[in-house]
């Protein structure tokens, strides 16, 4: 691909539909069952191939240094690996707002393995990119193979899932919830025991986070009691964000429409398949 040439690539949000915390490896991650639902909502990349080698972002992401980005790591990791001469130029125009457990840095960094790998020429395998993901965090896996899916293990093993056509109310209380301090916390549960699909799908949907994080976060717990007017309210992941889910986009909107002045929210469709991957030909 010539050197000046730009693409745009999406990086979707996800909702986490169930989180259970099954044990604790010896080196301190966490085991998990989870299922990963991908949304038509998320951030936009916009990636340049440089033939300098060099790697760098290209304007401001509030709160987050240049070299510690994601979008950043994920292609000097990717570089290094491969020992590509290559480099890129990295916009990121972000949607997902951070520390909401939305999983934005980990689908812009998935979506940075992605789009350089075909960028760049590479032809790496899914499984090689999700292990390179997963060197970034436990989360980038899904969001490599960009299916919705059944999670184990730290967030790797993941099985694609076909989920119910379904529309999504999402709320940001005004706060940030720190993923390390949750699961840090002495007071949360990490002795769930498993459980099997068809138990999900049946309506097991507990996430184990959800009461230290109202707990050390009250923005949230008024957020889960003020969404919880209108339908069932739940905890994504760690959070801040919380969601509801309904049968229309009008449903799901009606309720956005009412957030209280210092709430952020947002209406997306739930997807099994990224949008990413039609650009990579999966």
């Amino acid at each position: 691909m010539a050197q000046d040439a730009r693409t745009v690539w999406p990086a979707p949000a996800k909702l986490n539909l169930m989180l259970r915390i099954v044990g604790r490896r010896p080196d301190g991650y966490h085991l998990l069952q989870t299922v990963f639902q991908l949304l038509d909502y998320g951030d936009e990349l916009e990636v340049a191939v440089r033939a300098d080698g060099v790697v760098r972002r290209v304007g401001d992401v509030p709160g987050v240094p240049s070299d510690d980005d994601l979008t950043v790591r994920a292609a000097r990791l990717l570089k290094n690996e491969t020992g590509c001469p290559l480099g890129a130029d990295i916009t990121v125009r972000k949607r997902i707002p951070m520390g909401g457990g939305l999983g934005g840095g980990s689908s812009d960094a998935a979506t940075t393995l992605l789009a350089l790998d075909r960028l760049w020429g590479l032809g790496l395998s899914a499984d090689r990119l999700a292990a390179l993901g997963l060197q970034l965090g436990a989360d980038v896996p899904v969001f490599v193979r960009g299916r919705s899916a059944w999670s184990e293990g730290v967030g790797e093993v993941l099985t694609p899932l076909e989920l119910p056509p379904t529309w999504y109310a999402v709320v940001r209380p005004p706060c940030a919830v720190s993923t390390a301090a949750v699961f840090a916390d002495p007071e949360l549960t990490r002795n769930s025991p498993l459980i099997t699909m068809p138990a999900f799908f049946a309506g097991s949907r507990q996430n184990d986070c959800l009461a230290v994080v109202c707990r050390r976060y009250p923005e949230v717990a008024r957020a889960i009691a003020w969404l919880g007017r209108h339908g069932e309210a739940r905890l994504t992941g760690t959070g801040s964000c919380v969601y509801g889910a309904f049968d229309s986009e009008a449903s799901a909107r009606e309720v956005i429409a009412t957030l209280p002045a210092d709430y952020e929210g947002f209406v997306a469709r739930g997807v099994d398949r990224s949008p990413v991957l039609a650009l990579v030909g999966s």
